[in-house]
């Protein structure tokens, strides 16, 4: 049966090419452009794993990942923050939120799915 993996990023070309390359791999995805609605999807999508952009408008990724985490229902679900922060402090903060991997932008395809695979 095919993992669900719910992805939230706002940027419409990283969305995309996350999206394919998971689909690719036989993944069930759910694309979320809006970080004001990942909690909410997640709920109801019941993905095993959620692919998170950290800097996103409205809501970042790490307020994401605290919420999720905060939420009972959901908070067993494995983070994979994807991010263009680079800094040792930000990772382990991102880490600390709750992130189970945490990957920098620009990604290299290979480590993306190494890395996806790891945590389903």
């Amino acid at each position: 049966m095919a993992k669900k993996v719910l992805v939230v990023e706002d940027n419409e070309l990283n969305l995309k090419l996350f999206c394919d390359l998971l689909r690719a791999h036989g993944h069930a995805v759910e694309p979320v452009r809006d970080g004001r609605e990942a909690v909410a999807r997640a709920a109801a999508f019941g993905p095993d794993l959620i692919v998170m952009d950290i800097q996103m408008p409205y809501v970042t990724g790490f307020e994401l990942i605290v919420a999720l985490k905060a939420d009972a229902g959901l908070a067993a679900i494995p983070v994979m923050a994807v991010t263009a922060y680079a800094g040792r402090d930000d990772e382990e903060r991102i880490r600390a939120a709750g992130a189970a991997a945490y990957v920098s932008k620009p990604i290299s395809l290979a480590r993306f799915m190494e890395t996806v695979n790891g945590l389903l």
